[in-house]
């Protein structure tokens, strides 16, 4: 095990950027995934393409983007278009590898809510911001990766709200939906690694390096299961965490704390 120290936040990000491969064209917004894009095209995938909502193709920007609007993004880009144009003409068409998520809550079968906690919908407790375009980037992405902290309010085993869909009840249910993407292959916490089984629950595939399952179940609305010989997450490198720290998240705006 290595003895440098990393965030929660660190962790998370250099283990999503693994989970990219060379030439995936990535739908990616700002903060942890944007920063895991491109932690990726520094290391083991020059040849990443990421694609932001604002309409931005092929984006390399010159600076830390600190909005999907931010004027960076456009730097070196392919080309600039419409939203409608990237939904329909890329997501929708299946150009699209790899759909980057997030939630306040992710239930057992990978199902996201991002739009109310507790009461109804007229009146919850708490208002969410809603879906922007993960409902879309949830259906039709050929893959979709998730990125949250593990904490037991995250990880209900029933979210109050579904705003992205993942495998619904199952898989054979979102299968009936005609639902073209792939639905959430793994979520990655600062704890390890889920991915979906034969039916779409997730279990635990992966620890990082000091964490162990009692914590994964105490830190999870369910009873999780383990999908065989759950492996160790291989721990950030020094080159890694230079790169995070040094070149793409010098001010720490999304790498502080945690």
């Amino acid at each position: 095990m290595s003895d440098l120290t990393y965030t929660a936040s660190e962790l998370m990000c250099i283990n999503a950027a693994r989970l990219l491969r060379d030439g995936d064209v990535v739908f990616v917004g700002v903060g942890l995934p944007n920063l895991a894009c491109n932690l990726a095209r520094r290391t083991h995938a020059p040849n990443l393409q990421l694609i932001y909502e604002a309409g931005v193709i092929g984006a390399r920007p010159s600076r830390l983007p600190l909005s999907i609007g931010d004027p960076t993004l456009v730097t070196g880009a392919v080309s600039v278009c419409g939203m409608f144009d990237i939904f329909s003409q890329y997501l929708q068409r299946g150009n699209i590898d790899v759909g980057f998520l997030g939630g306040a809550q992710i239930d057992r079968f990978g199902n996201i809510n991002a739009t109310i906690i507790g009461g109804d919908y007229q009146h919850p407790k708490v208002r969410l911001p809603g879906s922007g375009g993960s409902q879309e980037i949830a259906g039709w992405a050929n893959r979709c990766y998730i990125i949250t902290p593990h904490q037991k309010r995250r990880f209900p085993e029933k979210v109050d709200f579904i705003t992205s869909a993942g495998f619904l009840n199952g898989r054979a249910q979102r299968e009936l939906t005609g639902a073209r993407g792939g639905g959430p292959l793994v979520v990655v916490t600062n704890l390890g690694l889920l991915e979906p089984d034969a039916n779409g629950e997730l279990v635990l595939s992966a620890l990082h390096p000091g964490c162990t399952l009692e914590q994964v179940r105490e830190n999870t609305g369910w009873q999780v299961r383990t999908s065989g010989q759950v492996s160790t997450t291989e721990p950030p490198l020094p080159s890694e965490l230079q790169l995070l720290r040094e070149e793409l998240d010098p001010g720490g705006i999304y790498l502080k704390g945690s």
